[in-house]
């Protein structure tokens, strides 16, 4: 279909609920994956502000992506993967949708897919063997979840992926006993936090990718937790979390009494 085409009120109707992609045409990648109804592709295709629905932040990395196809002359390539898709289900497809193209545009990642996104069989041995999380711990909490991570035994590397950096209220942050990271929905870390500040490089000197770009969030500095709290939390390879109330779904950050 050319950029300004649309899909005709009888079409609109019968198709229902839809999950598509966009493609650039330069290199034939996938940058954007999204779920929609009547006209929703051609809007995101062409580059239409939805203010209702998104924020500078989701609109970004996409918006640069798209101006730069149109720029270059071409128009952006659409694929429609499903549609008819019943309610309780569209959730489910563009999730497992977003899963399968590395690289996308989109700010979050899809519906639970820190939770039942991919997996390898050791990922899924560790999260229905190991032993469970506390499901009413008594600390102030703050469970960041953390998607690439090579090597679970390196705690400084778990470290490095939770003190930078996160869009969260400061207030809110400090009121944390202890940062906890989450991979797939077992904890394999524990942190106390000593100071938050905002994510600047100056602040964040360790961090090689720190350019100021992320002033806007925050991150601490701060220490392994002491053994006690380790071995409750995280024990020796993990702890699998099973109370719906401290499990991620799409924000990456979680808070227990704080």
């Amino acid at each position: 279909m050319t950029q300004h085409q649309r899909f005709p009120e009888e079409v609109c109707q019968k198709i229902g609920n839809y999950v598509y992609r966009l493609i650039d045409p330069r290199n034939g990648e996938t940058f954007y994956v999204g779920k929609g109804r009547n006209n929703r592709v051609f809007d995101h295709a062409e580059g239409l502000l939805d203010v209702a629905s998104e924020t500078e932040q989701t609109l970004g990395a996409k918006m640069d992506r798209i101006l730069a196809i149109k720029n270059a002359g071409l128009s952006v390539v659409h694929v429609i993967h499903r549609h008819e898709i019943p309610n309780d289900a569209v959730f489910e497809v563009e999730a497992a949708i977003i899963d399968a193209y590395a690289g996308l545009t989109n700010v979050q990642g899809g519906h639970a897919s820190s939770d039942r996104g991919p997996m390898n069989h050791i990922e899924l041995i560790d999260k229905y063997a190991l032993p469970e999380f506390p499901t009413d711990p008594d600390h102030a909490l703050m469970l960041i979840n953390v998607n690439k991570l090579d090597d679970r035994s390196d705690r400084r590397a778990i470290y490095n992926q939770v003190c930078y950096c996160w869009r969260i209220s400061e207030k809110h942050a400090k009121r944390a006993d202890y940062v906890l990271a989450v991979v797939r929905g077992v904890v394999v870390g524990a942190f106390r936090p000593h100071k938050w500040m905002q994510a600047t490089p100056e602040n964040f000197p360790d961090i090689p990718y720190a350019d100021g770009s992320e002033s806007h969030r925050i991150g601490f500095v701060g220490e392994e937790a002491p053994n006690d709290i380790w071995s409750l939390y995280v024990g020796e390879r993990g702890k699998r979390v099973t109370n719906p109330k401290l499990r991620h779904v799409q924000n990456p950050v979680r808070f227990w009494k704080c």
